[in-house]
């Protein structure tokens, strides 16, 4: 089947490789971070502008990665989800693989930046987050293939990003924001067992192991509903240690996440996933930005 004049071209066709739906869970982390750091008054405007960057420019990275790995192995041969550049064919592997590594090279500047001004063991962080980036689905032994991509998910666009961009701004780190990393790292893995759950099939066929492969179709969407009841305790949490009630404001996202676990638990399967992907990822926004306003008002 040609896709050629129903496939974006230029510059359009890089910014949908970048998968811009998945862009929120780089944002969210660091404004929850901030939150927290606003919380302790300790809110220092460029350093939280410079986390943004990092979280950006390595989610980006991540994105342009997987699409080389998963490209050049044949797993997104027969993808239901969005446009992949090298499984599609519409840009070569090595523009590709170069795009990533521009990505996750800005992100390792900008990383830097912040370990100087702050303190240089923060550069073994950032150094652990590039291998993890480039492993999730490269090199010869992809973790992301042995069901242990929710766990770096956690760990790096939970509690990772919100507690170093508390800790870059604070130097210290927070019960907030503890609860805050928590609340966010659960709803990014929420976001990844949907979209790996959609694609059950297809993984199972090229041998790719995720975490929903492993679990199977039922077990994987009770997990989905458990995690986003996870970030709701978790907004609790921080409002008890930021002694403000004002961060339940990050139940802004109950409507959405509450829409999403039905459409999950009720069988959904194949593309009825994809907008589970798209409302997964602007609840995790709307619960940092609740969470942000919260500490604001409450700071």
């Amino acid at each position: 089947m040609s896709t050629a004049s129903a496939s974006p071209s230029g510059l359009a066709l890089w910014i949908e490789g970048a998968r811009p739906r998945t862009l929120p869970a780089a944002v969210a982390p660091v404004l929850a971070g901030t939150g927290a750091a606003v919380v302790a008054d300790g809110f220092v405007w460029w350093k939280a502008l410079l986390a943004l960057g990092v979280s950006l420019a390595l989610q980006i990275g991540v994105n342009y990665a997987n699409d080389y790995s998963d490209g050049i192995k044949g797993t997104d041969d027969d993808r239901v989800g969005p446009l992949r550049l090298v499984g599609s064919g519409l840009a070569t592997p090595a523009a590709v693989k170069r795009a990533a590594l521009g990505f996750l090279g800005l992100g390792a500047a900008l990383g830097v930046a912040l370990a100087a001004t702050t303190t240089w063991w923060l550069l073994l962080v950032g150094a652990a987050a590039l291998v993890a980036a480039w492993t999730y689905t490269g090199g010869p032994s992809p973790y992301g293939y042995r069901a242990l991509g929710e766990v770096s998910v956690f760990l790096f666009f939970g509690l990772v990003a919100v507690l170093g961009t508390t800790y870059v701004q604070l130097e210290e780190v927070t019960g907030t924001s503890v609860a805050a990393a928590v609340g966010v790292g659960a709803l990014a893995c929420a976001i990844l067992v949907a979209n790996n759950l959609r694609d059950i099939p297809t993984d199972t066929v090229s041998g790719k192991r995720t975490l929903a492969v492993v679990l199977g179709d039922a077990t994987s969407r009770r997990f989905y509903a458990l995690l986003c009841l996870v970030a709701l305790v978790a907004a609790v949490a921080a409002a008890v240690a930021a002694e403000s009630s004002w961060l339940l404001l990050a139940f802004v996202c109950v409507p959405l996440v509450a829409r999403s676990v039905r459409t999950v638990l009720a069988g959904a399967t194949g593309p009825a996933l994809v907008p589970v992907l798209k409302k997964t990822g602007v609840a995790e926004l709307l619960y940092a930005v609740g969470l942000t306003v919260g500490c604001i008002i409450g700071s």
